[in-house]
């Protein structure tokens, strides 16, 4: 049996591949980057963009082999609106497609596929469990539901499909967004928050999410849909403040309100100038917090990062690479990979 991890080299395939390896298992790494063999050096990598029915084809794949579909376009870059669809759509709905009917040749049956928790769009229960109601508020959260929708198609034609919906994932590497935040606080001015700060915001661990696709495969693979995040995530201005007094910094948590805010940037993204995507900051003052108890429950899989830790090593790594002048933000917090 092998382990083949479309876009395994992004930030949970190099954990999940790494892992498994360790392990003893077969790895493929099927991706169009190569930039971190040293983390997986036991694994095979073969050059596969998930868009090319072709290059699939290529993946050698046989009926107990075990797939995993890492392979994602994200909310970073930001683009206009004009552009989302075709944006997201060829990797994040035809490339899952393409995986799951080459699947379908080769008689591979089993699937972990990462979707994302924007599926839910506003939040109507809370905490969100995931049978919560699902409306995407934008083209990244829809491409990512249409692959649900794709799943459930092929369960009822007899594959197994993991699901697994993340809140934003950060860890070694993972900046992108993030870096606003720091630079704002590394040079002591204010930081806004969209709302009071009241409300909490959750996280989850590249090295989490790793955890949950092994767990996934070691339970069987069930045709289940999983939240994940961090467990009691503290809110908004709790999670800043610790930050700021990490940072030794005089920034100042400035609340806003939220309305107001979101149609500012309603207006600037109808103008094509957009700072944030819309599925970002319009549930950005919301009680947005996934349920991850289901996973607890069925894969044996429970978080073992907390937020304020999260955050305050993803400060102290934008702080080493800048301090070394290795160039900071290279990577990207996203909230799915």
């Amino acid at each position: 049996m092998k382990h083949i991890l479309f876009g395994g080299d992004g930030f949970v395939g190099r954990q999940l591949a790494k892992r498994l390896a360790e392990e003893g298992e077969e790895v493929i790494v099927a991706d169009i980057a190569d930039t971190n063999r040293h983390i997986y050096a036991k694994a095979r990598f073969i050059d596969c963009d998930v868009t090319d029915p072709e290059a699939i084809a290529a993946v050698p794949m046989s009926g107990d082999d075990m797939v995993y579909n890492l392979s994602a376009k994200m909310l970073s870059p930001i683009q206009v609106r004009a552009k989302r669809h075709d944006f997201f759509y060829p990797v994040n709905y035809h490339g899952t497609k393409n995986i799951i009917e080459a699947m379908d040749r080769a008689g591979a049956g089993r699937l972990v596929h990462y979707t994302t928790d924007m599926v839910y769009g506003h939040t109507v229960t809370y905490p969100m469990t995931e049978d919560h109601p699902v409306s995407p508020l934008g083209e990244y959260g829809q491409s990512k539901l249409d692959t649900e929708t794709l799943a459930q198609e092929w369960r009822q034609r007899g594959m197994d499909i993991t699901l697994f919906r993340p809140r934003l994932i950060i860890g070694p590497g993972r900046l992108g967004i993030l870096t606003k935040l720091f630079k704002l606080i590394d040079l002591n001015l204010p930081v806004p928050m969209i709302g009071s700060g009241k409300n909490p915001y959750q996280f989850i661990s590249v090295y989490d999410c790793a955890d949950a696709a092994y767990k996934a495969w070691k339970a069987g693979v069930p045709n289940e849909a999983y939240n994940l995040g961090s467990i009691d995530p503290p809110p908004v201005r709790k999670l800043l403040g610790d930050l700021v007094k990490h940072a030794n910094s005089r920034s100042l948590l400035v609340p806003t309100w939220g309305f107001a805010v979101k149609r500012t940037l309603d207006l600037l993204d109808a103008l094509n100038m957009p700072i944030m995507d819309p599925e970002q900051y319009l549930i950005a003052d919301e009680m947005c917090v996934l349920d991850v108890s289901k996973g607890e429950r069925q894969l044996g899989w429970v978080p073992a990062y907390r937020d304020e830790d999260m955050l305050i090593a993803a400060y102290d790594e934008y702080r080493a690479q800048k301090d070394s002048g290795t160039g900071v933000g290279q990577g990207t917090a996203q909230p799915a990979e």
